[in-house]
């Protein structure tokens, strides 16, 4: 059997944590940020997990991680 492949934006998006859970990246940073809250920018840095309803599509998008 040919090996499966990697989807390449997945692999660039998401980090799997040696407990087995999903890392990400936070989203709605990266323009129109005028409008936003002081507060509301500040919780939205660093990083936080996947939903479990999508942790399953995820590791068909990641076969090897």
């Amino acid at each position: 059997m040919p090996k499966m492949k990697t989807k390449s934006g997945a692999a660039k998006r998401f980090k799997v944590r040696a407990s087995g859970s999903i890392k990400r990246g936070q989203a709605f940073k990266r323009h129109i940020l005028t409008k936003k809250t002081t507060k509301n920018k500040r919780h939205l840095r660093g990083i936080t997990g996947v939903n479990e309803r999508d942790v399953a599509s995820i590791h068909a998008m990641l076969p090897y991680a």
